[in-house]
């Protein structure tokens, strides 16, 4: 792709069907959620080893001149031959977005996500997450100099947050919050400030760029995949590799869909819980108001806008989500690090100690074509020195009395 290319994308209210208008958004006007289509009779891989323009025509930009410069190229898909043979899965592959550069996998969504935004037009936005994502945004974003971030960040995951100084940041720490207090605060303020918000699962650009793994391991493991199995905490991933496993089998690129398997750790499970019941709802005894855990990337206690959405595309697909305790998590990560020689950390190994679950309970049959994404591993921490601290007040979240005046007045301004 030499030169810019262009195509038309479709985006569409997956329960009404209406098109929303020109420019970003993430739900429909009548509360649901927005998908894009591609016209598949058009669709081609590009040759190229850098995966935003070979798989182009999948992605949610009608101009490839939007998208920001890779920081990667494909990832490795491995044969786990020594791992397998301890689990009698001898058809099991592990996709390793550790060796991204954040690594985590949320490199790609970062990467999808600021390239729509600089096609729409987008200058400023809000963000917030447990780490990973943020991370990716905020290290990425250097590549859109136009554009400015505020990332909101409860006081749990401040080292997980590792983003250099630069003036396009503001990082506002949230003393005492959860992660969903974290993320309400960020669409608050960019209400209340006329900007974006970022969105998390309900932006398409978010599940579009993590179907990618999905894409390229694809077209690495020989013959069909039988499962496809990932830790979760709103299930973004899954829901994105879910859509492009659905486009790759229009298209006569794969056989069959593999049966999704969504692992959350027993100590913060509300999917689990909520899937295992039977229920179509997170209901109140499912949710985790202060989610504790060591696989921290996925300590989401209420994800119930999200689940009625992923429950559907699990239960259409004749997979399941289930949790793991602690000790199995444990020895999942020190086996792969063993036998296959990954650093993987908690929330990946996660995903592992559910699939060895599974096959031991005989609910994966040991010759199926298993797939694992191990999403990520750990990264030294590191928090960011300037930080605006932010309070829980009777009027709501609030900088302490008065003491940083300057960040005062940027969320006065703010107000």
């Amino acid at each position: 792709m030499s030169r810019p290319y262009r195509k038309t994308v479709h985006r569409r209210c997956v329960t009404c069907g209406a098109e929303p208008p020109k420019g970003f958004a993430t739900l429909c006007r009548c509360g649901s959620m927005i998908d894009v289509e591609y016209d598949l009779g058009s669709v081609r891989l590009h040759e190229s080893d850098n995966p935003y323009i070979r798989y182009f025509d999948l992605l949610p930009l009608e101009s490839s001149e939007h998208l920001l410069p890779a920081q990667h190229g494909v990832t490795p898909t491995r044969h786990a031959e020594r791992l397998g043979r301890k689990l009698g899965l001898p058809r099991l592959y592990l996709k390793d977005e550790t060796v991204l550069p954040t690594r985590t996998t949320k490199d790609r969504m970062a990467a999808v996500v600021l390239s729509c935004f600089r096609e729409y037009g987008v200058r400023e936005f809000s963000a917030a997450s447990t780490g990973n994502s943020s991370t990716a945004l905020g290290q990425l974003v250097r590549f859109y100099p136009q554009c400015r971030l505020h990332l909101f960040c409860a006081e749990d995951f401040l080292d997980r947050l590792q983003v250099d100084e630069d003036e396009q940041i503001t990082i506002w720490a949230m003393r005492g919050a959860s992660f969903v207090e974290a993320s309400q605060a960020a669409a608050t303020f960019a209400q209340r400030t006329g900007i974006v918000s970022e969105g998390g699962f309900f932006n398409l650009a978010r599940r579009e760029g993590l179907k990618l793994a999905f894409l390229e391991a694809a077209e690495a493991v020989p013959g069909a995949i039988d499962w496809y199995v990932q830790a979760v905490s709103s299930a973004m991933g899954v829901y994105g590799v879910y859509k492009g496993a659905n486009e790759l089998l229009s298209l006569g690129r794969i056989a069959k869909i593999p049966r999704l398997l969504c692992v959350q750790q027993d100590t913060c499970c509300p999917m689990a819980k909520a899937f295992q019941a039977g229920s179509d709802t997170i209901r109140p005894q499912d949710i985790f108001p202060r989610p504790t855990g060591i696989a921290q990337a996925i300590l989401r206690g209420d994800p119930s806008r999200v689940y009625p959405y992923v429950r559907r595309i699990v239960k259409e697909n004749g997979g399941t989500i289930v949790a793991v305790d602690q000790a199995r998590i444990v020895a999942a990560r020190q086996m792969v690090r063993q036998l296959e020689g990954i650093d993987i950390c908690y929330t990946s190994a996660t995903a592992v100690a559910g699939l060895i679950a599974q096959v031991e309970q005989e609910l994966v049959p040991r010759q199926d074509t298993v797939l694992v994404t191990l999403t990520g591993a750990d990264r030294p921490p590191k928090p960011p020195r300037t930080v605006h601290w932010l309070e829980r007040t009777s009027r709501g979240w609030q900088p302490p009395e008065m003491s940083q005046e300057n960040q005062c007045r940027q969320w006065e301004r703010a107000k």
